[in-house]
């Protein structure tokens, strides 16, 4: 039995302190869907998608007006479309794309995710092909999302697959060059990427998976930072104490909706997943959690230690308040997409560099990161295999979505709107790294991988 104080608790989270359902993902398998011609099987995607998905925004609607819990973003997430596409053409990947497209459009969904392909080893034709259709993909769909995975801690890295998206993502930013180069905040280059993931643009349904499924991603960083805020003289080990508790409080929310979902799709569970993820709105910010720690500013001195504390007190707190806890499930720190990564990124205290220290504790990685439109290919490149790298040695997932602004330099910002948010173009190495990309091949597995 709920008690009062509980109750109105969670009113004020709600209400105060941007605490949400960030997103109910369903996911959906494909690999019935499988024809080797191109009509029939987009004829067979669009019916099963619509069949299975066409509640989804109604049923997380009336969730929502049921229990006075906002749920921000109802989206699908299918099979890696090049598992699932045999000898298909450049063009016939882009009608999938667009048969994705127009699937959730009709379904009214915000995202579909799992224009992917899985390449930490090698590559198969259609996996080269997906790759290559992606800038004129993500130009012509909206709601389209793509991940590659380049790399795993058992396989190592594909530096090859690295070289090539290093390409594709310049192409995708001239390709969408009017729109601040949206297309680049679709696309996400993983290393270990999971397969129950809710979270765009990094969602797909993984072949382990059932026919349909419905994850849970939870959010809530205004309420972490309003409850550290109430204990300013706490020491750390009280602090990470306080962070498991109210990350408790939130996975039990996700948990209970996700269970309400379930029932009224009449589809399985699959995971609650206890990320942190903030918006650009003012409150609602991973950046000030850690300032409220004791930061002066995110990007300083000290703020690796912090974020590492508030990944595992999450972890710690939410994985008791779910039965099934997966995707990625800790601190994000998109800095388009969070007001205090914005500003510090403004005020030069967040550097790339420090970035890519804070993803070595973080959930993702470098996430959504605008640099200078001029960034050669292989720079871009060399940044994903930077950031890769600390995900296989390190058995954890990171990745990377870049974003090279065309026609703006350091000083200029882009503009998304919604929850992609604005960012400011931030500096790079003007170094070369083009040799050591041109050099292909794949950097061997780590001997730790070797445990079996």
């Amino acid at each position: 039995m709920l008690r009062r104080s509980e109750i109105l608790e969670t009113i004020k989270m709600i209400d105060e302190q941007h605490l949400d359902i960030r997103t109910i993902t369903m996911g959906i398998s494909l690999l019935d869907c499988v024809d080797r011609d191109v009509d029939a099987f987009c004829d067979r995607v669009y019916e099963k998608i619509t069949r299975l998905a066409g509640n989804l925004v109604q049923t997380g609607d009336e969730i929502a007006r049921t229990y006075g819990i906002p749920i921000i973003n109802k989206r699908v997430s299918v099979t890696p479309i090049a598992l699932v596409t045999p000898g298909y053409s450049v063009e016939d990947m882009v009608k999938v794309a667009k048969t994705l497209e127009k699937a959730a459009i009709a379904c009214g969904i915000n995202f579909i995710g799992g224009y992917s392909a899985l390449v930490h080893k090698a590559a198969t034709p259609s996996d080269i092909n997906l790759i290559q259709s992606l800038p004129v993909a993500l130009k012509e769909t909206s709601r389209v999302c793509s991940s590659i995975n380049v790399a795993t801690t058992k396989a190592g890295i594909n530096l090859d697959a690295i070289d090539l998206m290093g390409k594709i993502i310049r192409e995708c930013a001239e390709a969408t060059a009017e729109e601040d180069s949206i297309g680049c905040a679709k696309l996400v280059v993983f290393a270990n990427v999971p397969e129950d993931n809710p979270f765009m643009a990094g969602a797909f349904h993984g072949v382990g998976e059932g026919d349909c499924v419905i994850n849970v991603g939870v959010s809530g960083p205004g309420v972490v930072s309003s409850a550290i805020r109430k204990h300013p003289d706490a020491n750390i080990t009280e602090v990470a104490d306080i962070v498991k508790k109210t990350a408790f409080k939130i996975t039990r929310m996700g948990q209970m909706v996700a269970n309400e979902a379930c029932k009224r799709l009449n589809v399985p569970f699959g995971i609650v997943d206890l990320s942190l993820a903030p918006t650009p709105a003012v409150g609602d910010s991973v950046a000030h959690i850690l300032e409220e720690m004791g930061l002066e500013r995110c990007g300083t001195h000290g703020t690796t230690a912090c974020l590492a504390l508030l990944n595992d007190a999450v972890n710690k707190g939410g994985t008791m308040a779910s039965s099934h806890v997966g995707g990625l499930s800790g601190a994000f720190i998109p800095v388009s997409e969070d007001a205090g990564m914005i500003e510090a990124a403004q005020l030069g205290t967040l550097t790339l560099d420090k970035l890519e220290a804070m993803t070595a504790v973080c959930s993702v990685g470098l996430d959504m990161i605008a640099i200078p439109g001029d960034t050669p290919a292989s720079t871009i490149s060399a940044i994903i295999a930077d950031e890769i790298s600390i995900g296989v040695i390190n058995n954890k997932t990171t990745a990377v979505r870049v974003i090279p602004a065309i026609g703006k330099d350091v000083g200029d910002s882009v503009a998304f709107g919604g929850l992609l948010g604005e960012a400011p173009i931030m500096p790079i190495h003007r170094e070369s790294s083009e040799k050591f990309i041109s050099r292909g091949g794949r950097i061997p597995a780590p001997i730790h991988s070797l445990r079996n």
